[in-house]
C-alpha cells in the first residue's frame, strides 16, 4: 500500500509533518519500537510506529532516524502521548534524511494502526499472488505462438506497468512494447554490459543505470540450443537474447521475479522457433559450401545456386550476385567458457594461450566446432543487423560452419559488376558499426572476432575465388588489434596484404629500428614526433596541409621533420623511406 493511503484514512487520523513529496512510497509491513537503534529488527520497506521513550534530548533524534533511513524505512509515525506533540528536532531530522513524518493523535492506539496496515498489505499480496497466477494462464495462451513475443511485453506494459524490451547479444532491437522505443545508444550499453558480466562469469540479476533510469536484465537462453551442444557461459551470452526491463528489480517480490522468468521462457520459445526456421537455410549454405572446398564443377555449383537463390533472397531472378563473408572466433583459452575459467596470476582472467603451430601470425589458437557453431551465431546476428531492422528479408540469411569457422553466402539483388571497385554490397567495416562495442565487451580478454569480406561475384566460377578472398582478408583483419576487427577485398590489392605474413621477431626489429628513437624523444621532450610524422605520411608529405591539420606552424613542422630524420638517418623527402615509416607505423 502507498503513504498517502494511510493519510487519506480517517479512522487513523495521521497528521502529515513532512514528506509530502514522498507519499507515493510503498509500506510492506510495519513495526512498533522504543530502541534507540531498531535497524537490526528492521527489513526494509516498514512503517515505524514509535512512542518516543527513546528521546532523552534533542540530540537524540539525528541519530535515530538516520539509523531508520539506512534501514530502509519507508515512514515514521510518533505518538504525541509522550510530549503532547511531536518535538521540532525530531521534524528537523526527518526532513534532512527526506523520511516522511506523521503525528498520531493520543485518541488512536497503534494497534488500531497496524492492524490496518497489516491487513492491506496482505490483502494486496493475496491479489497479487492470484493476479500473477492470471497473467500466466494468460501469457500461456496468447504468448509466442499465439502473437510472438510482442503479445507478452505487452501484458507486461498493461497489467504491470513494466516497459520491457527484447534485445539481440549485439543490442538489434527484437521486440517492444507499444509505443515505447528503446534508443540505440541505450540497447548497445544494455548489450555491452550484459556481455560483459558474462565474460567476467557474473550470475544473478543485473543492473544497469543509464543515467536516471534503471534496467533489470534477464537472459532469454533458448533450451533447443542449450541442449545440442555443452556451451559454456560466454558462447551461450554470445547467441542469447536478452530481455530488459525498466525498472530496479533487486527488491521485487519472489512471485514478481517468477513471472519475468517465465516471461523468459517463453520468449526462449520464440527464439528456438526462428532458430529451427533457418535451418534449411544453413543446410542449403553448407551444401554450397562444401561444394565450393571440394572443387566441384562449376555446372554442379550453379545448379545448386539456382535451387538456393529463391529460398535465400525471393524476387531478385536466378542468377542474383553472391559475396562472401568469412568470420572466425577464438578464445585466448579454448577449454575456458565450457564450466571452467582459466586463472592467471591473480586468480582473475584467462591467460593469452599459445598458437597452435602452423597458425596465422596475430591469430590466437585454441578452439573446436563449438567456436565454430559461436562464430555462425555471431555472423548471423551481424548480417540480421545490417540487412534490416527486423524485415522479411533478415530471416534469409544463411551461415554455415566448418571447424572454427563460419561462412555467409549473401545473395545481392544488384551489383555494377564483378571487382570493379563498386562500394556495393556488404563493406566489411559497415558490418561492424552498430555491433563492435557490445561484441568488443562480450570478447575482450578472452577471444577475438576477426572478418572477412569477398567481392561480388555474379556466378559459380567465382564462388571459390571469393572464398579464398574472404579468408585472406580476415587473416590481414587478424593481423590487427583489438577483440573485434574486419577487412574487406579492396584491402587485398593493397601493402597490407602482405603485413600479415611477416614474422614477428623481423617486425618488431623493423619497427623498433625505426620508432623506438622518436618514442624514446617523446617520452622525454613530449615532443609528438610519432604523432607529426604519422600526419605528415597522411597529408602525403604536404607541409601545408600537415601543418594546419595539426596546427602548428609550417617552421615548427619543419623543425619536427628535421628531428625525425636526424634520430633515425632516414629523408623524408625520399620515396622509400616514407614508404619503410608508413609500414613500420602500421605494423606496430
Amino acid at each position: 500500500m502507498r503513504l498517502r493511503a494511510l493519510l487519506d484514512t480517517d479512522a487513523l487520523g495521521l497528521k502529515l509533518l513532512g514528506g509530502g513529496d514522498e507519499l507515493d512510497r510503498t509500506v510492506r509491513g510495519v513495526m512498533t519500537t522504543d530502541l534507540r537503534d531498531p535497524s537490526r529488527y528492521l527489513a526494509g520497506g516498514e512503517l515505524v510506529l514509535s512512542g518516543l521513550a527513546w528521546r532523552r534530548d534533542a540530540a537524540d533524534s539525528e541519530p535515530f532516524v538516520r539509523h531508520l533511513v539506512q534501514a530502509g524505512v519507508v515512514a515514521l509515525a510518533a505518538g504525541t502521548a509522550e510530549f503532547g506533540e511531536v518535538p521540532e528536532d525530531l521534524v528537523v531530522a526527518c526532513a534532512r534524511h527526506r523520511l516522511p513524518l506523521f503525528g498520531v493523535d493520543e485518541s488512536v492506539s497503534f494497534a488500531t494502526v497496524t492492524e490496518h496496515v497489516v491487513r492491506q498489505v496482505s490483502g494486496e499480496r493475496a491479489g497479487d499472488l492470484a493476479a500473477v497466477v492470471d497473467r500466466h494462464r494468460r501469457m500461456m495462451t496468447s504468448g509466442p505462438a499465439g502473437g510472438g513475443p510482442d503479445v507478452v511485453l505487452d501484458l507486461l506494459g498493461s497489467d504491470l506497468d513494466l516497459r520491457a524490451w527484447v534485445l539481440s547479444p549485439t543490442g538489434r532491437l527484437v521486440s517492444g512494447s507499444k509505443g515505447t522505443p528503446l534508443p540505440a545508444e541505450v540497447r548497445t550499453r544494455l548489450a555491452a554490459e550484459h556481455l560483459a558480466a558474462a565474460r567476467t562469469g557474473r550470475r544473478g540479476l543485473q543492473r544497469v543505470a543509464v543515467g536516471p533510469v534503471t534496467y533489470s536484465l534477464f537472459p532469454v537462453r533458448g533450451g533447443g540450443r542449450a541442449a545440442q551442444a555443452p556451451r559454456g557461459i560466454r558462447e551461450t551470452a554470445l547467441s542469447d537474447w536478452l530481455l530488459a526491463v525498466e525498472a530496479d528489480a533487486g527488491d521485487w517480490p519472489d512471485e514478481r521475479m517468477d513471472l519475468l522468468h517465465g516471461v523468459t521462457q517463453l520468449i526462449a520459445v520464440e527464439r528456438d522457433r526462428r532458430d529451427a526456421a533457418r535451418t534449411v537455410r544453413r543446410r542449403l549454405a553448407q551444401e554450397l559450401l562444401e561444394l565450393v572446398q571440394t572443387g566441384a564443377a562449376p555446372p554442379e555449383i550453379a545448379a545448386r545456386l539456382r535451387v538456393a537463390a529463391p529460398v535465400l533472397l525471393p524476387g531478385v531472378g536466378a542468377a542474383p550476385h553472391w559475396q562472401v563473408v568469412v568470420a572466425r572466433v577464438e578464445w585466448t583459452d579454448p577449454g575456458a567458457g565450457r564450466g571452467e575459467r582459466a586463472e592467471d596470476g591473480d586468480g582473475v582472467g584467462g591467460a593469452r594461450g599459445e598458437r597452435e603451430p602452423g597458425a596465422v601470425r596475430g591469430e590466437w589458437g585454441g578452439g573446436d566446432d563449438e567456436s565454430g557453431e559461436v562464430a555462425r551465431a555471431l555472423l548471423e546476428e551481424i548480417l540480421v543487423g545490417r540487412f534490416t531492422a527486423g524485415a522479411e528479408p533478415a530471416e534469409r540469411i544463411a551461415v554455415a560452419h566448418t571447424g572454427e569457422e563460419a561462412v555467409a553466402l549473401v545473395p545481392l539483388p544488384s551489383v555494377a559488376s564483378e571487382h570493379d571497385g563498386s562500394e556495393a554490397g556488404v563493406l566489411a567495416e559497415a558490418l561492424l558499426d552498430a555491433v563492435r562495442e557490445p561484441l568488443a565487451a562480450g570478447l575482450d580478454g578472452d577471444g577475438r572476432l576477426t572478418l572477412g569480406v569477398s567481392a561480388a561475384v555474379h556466378s559459380a566460377e567465382g564462388l571459390r575465388g571469393a572464398l579464398e578472398e574472404a579468408r585472406h582478408a580476415r587473416r590481414v583483419a587478424a593481423a590487427r588489434p583489438g577483440p573485434v576487427s574486419a577487412a574487406g577485398h579492396q584491402e587485398l590489392a593493397s601493402h597490407v596484404l602482405l603485413l600479415p605474413f611477416v614474422p614477428d621477431d623481423v617486425r618488431r626489429a623493423f619497427t623498433a629500428r625505426l620508432l623506438d628513437p622518436l618514442r624514446e624523444y617523446d617520452r622525454r621532450h613530449r615532443a609528438e614526433l610519432v604523432p607529426t610524422l604519422e600526419a605528415f605520411l597522411a597529408c602525403d608529405g604536404s607541409w601545408t596541409r600537415c601543418a594546419s591539420r595539426l596546427h602548428l606552424h609550417v617552421n615548427t613542422l619543419r623543425y619536427r621533420v628535421g628531428r625525425i630524420e636526424q634520430l633515425t638517418g632516414r629523408d623524408l623527402a625520399k620515396l622509400e623511406d616514407k614508404l619503410d615509416f608508413f609500414l613500420a607505423l602500421r605494423m606496430s
